[in-house]
């Protein structure tokens, strides 16, 4: 699966960049060019989410009532 997340880069007095996203709580990334400060912040961004996901199955286990959920499907 494929999402798209916005992320804002800037380069720093010291010269290297810094990218963070307002989608992406705790996302940080910092590279000593443009390219690598992409290449890092989706590194980042990608374990976040999946930590977020793993997070969200964990609480749907502990619920104890019936619920609706809305399941998507990719075909």
């Amino acid at each position: 699966m494929e999402r798209i997340i916005n992320i804002r880069i800037e380069k720093l007095p010291e010269g290297v960049y810094l990218a963070t996203s307002d989608e992406v709580q705790g996302l940080i990334a910092q590279g000593r060019t443009v390219t690598e400060t992409i290449e890092i912040a989706r590194d980042v961004a990608k374990k976040i989410i999946e930590a977020q996901q793993a997070e969200n199955i964990k609480s749907l286990e502990q619920i104890e009532k019936s619920f609706d959920y809305p399941l998507v499907v990719g075909i």
